[in-house]
C-alpha cells in the first residue's frame, strides 16, 4: 500500500480564453504528496489555484496535463475508484431546499451506489449533530446546520480522504469547535484530511503538514513545525518595574519602547540566546516586573512567502 493518500505530479490547468478574458494558467506544474492519515493544510491567497486543485481532485474540473492518484488509484485509469476514495465538503452550500437531512444523506449515498443496508445515515446524523433535525426541510435549517449537513454528505460513502474547503467560514465558535472535534475523531480512525482555510491559526493548530500555493505553484511544503521555524525570529517583551530608557543591545537585536511602558526586543534565535538579551537589560540596571516571548506564527510565515 502506498504511503501517500494523494500523489500529484506535473499538474497543469489552463482555462481557455473567453470573450474578453485572456487565457488563464491556474496550475503550473504542481507536485504534491499528501501522507496517509495526516491532517494536511493547503493554503494560499485568493486566486492562487486552491479551488482548481480541489475541483480536479473531486473530478469536477478536467486537468490540462499531469497525473493524479487518490488512494493509489490513477484518476485517468481508474476514475470511479479514485472518486469513491475522496469526499469533499464544499465552501458553498449545495443543498436541495426541499430535502430533509435524512433524505439528503440517503440520496447522496444512492448517487455513490451505497446499498440501503450499508448506509450510515443515523450514525452520520448523530456525528454532525442533526439527529433531532433529521426530518426538517433543509430550507428551515440555520446556516451552521447546513454546513454540518455538507459534512455529512461528504462522508456518506466512507471515503478514505476528506477535503474540507473553508469549513469554518462564517460559522460561530460552538460549531467551529464541534467541527474540529469531529475532524480529529475521523482522523484518529485513519481518515486523511485536507484542509483549506483563511483562518491560519486553525491550520497551525490542526495540521501536521502544510503546503502553500501561490500563482498556481507550490512554494512551500513542510511540516507545520518546520514552517514555523523558517523565520528564526522571536520577540522578548519586558515590563520594567519603573520607567526606564532602552538599554544598549547586542548586535542583531532590535529594541523598541511601546506607549504601554513595555520594551520589545526582537532577535534571531539561531544567533542570539535569550540570556544575552536579559543580561543587557540587567546590566542597564533595569528591574524586570514581567517578561514574556512572542514567536513567529503561521501568518508571519505565510505573508513572508506569498509577498516574495
Amino acid at each position: 500500500m502506498a504511503e501517500n493518500a494523494i500523489e500529484i505530479e506535473g499538474l497543469h490547468k489552463t482555462y481557455a480564453a473567453a470573450r474578453r478574458s485572456p487565457e488563464k494558467v491556474a496550475l503550473d506544474g504542481v507536485d504534491l504528496a499528501v501522507p496517509r492519515g495526516s491532517i494536511f493544510g493547503l493554503l494560499g491567497p485568493n486566486g492562487a489555484g486552491k479551488s482548481t486543485l480541489i475541483n480536479i481532485l473531486a473530478g469536477l474540473v478536467i486537468k490540462s496535463s499531469g497525473t493524479v492518484k487518490i488512494w493509489g488509484f490513477d484518476q485517468d485509469a481508474n476514475p470511479r475508484q479514485s472518486r469513491a476514495s475522496i469526499g469533499v465538503m464544499p465552501q458553498e452550500p449545495n443543498l436541495d431546499a426541499f430535502f430533509t437531512p435524512r433524505g439528503s444523506l440517503d440520496v447522496q449515498a444512492g448517487l455513490y451506489g451505497v446499498p440501503s443496508h450499508k448506509r450510515r445515515t443515523d450514525e452520520l446524523l448523530d456525528l454532525i449533530g442533526l439527529a433531532d433535525k433529521a426530518e426538517a426541510y433543509a430550507r428551515s435549517l440555520s446556516g451552521g446546520m447546513r454546513r454540518r449537513l455538507l459534512l455529512g454528505k461528504a462522508l456518506v460513502h466512507s471515503p478514505q480522504v476528506l477535503v474540507l474547503d473553508e469549513p469554518t467560514a462564517g460559522v460561530d465558535i460552538e460549531l467551529r469547535n464541534m467541527l474540529w472535534q469531529n475532524v480529529r475523531k475521523l482522523n484518529d480512525q485513519g481518515m486523511t484530511i485536507i484542509l483549506t482555510t483563511h483562518y491560519l491559526e486553525e491550520a497551525e493548530q490542526m495540521c501536521d503538514q502544510i503546503a502553500i500555493i501561490n500563482h498556481g505553484s507550490v512554494i512551500a511544503n513542510d511540516s507545520t513545525a518546520n514552517l514555523l521555524s523558517r523565520l528564526d525570529r522571536k520577540t522578548m517583551v519586558i515590563r520594567p518595574e519603573s520607567a526606564a530608557a532602552l538599554p544598549a543591545m547586542p548586535e542583531g537585536v532590535s529594541a523598541e519602547a511601546r506607549p504601554d511602558g513595555t520594551m520589545h526586543f526582537t532577535y534571531r534565535t539561531s544567533l542570539t540566546p535569550a540570556e544575552s538579551v536579559l543580561a543587557a537589560v540587567r546590566a542597564a540596571g533595569i528591574s524586570i516586573a514581567d517578561v514574556r516571548t512572542e514567536e513567529a506564527d503561521l501568518e508571519d510565515v505565510f505573508l513572508s512567502l506569498t509577498r516574495a
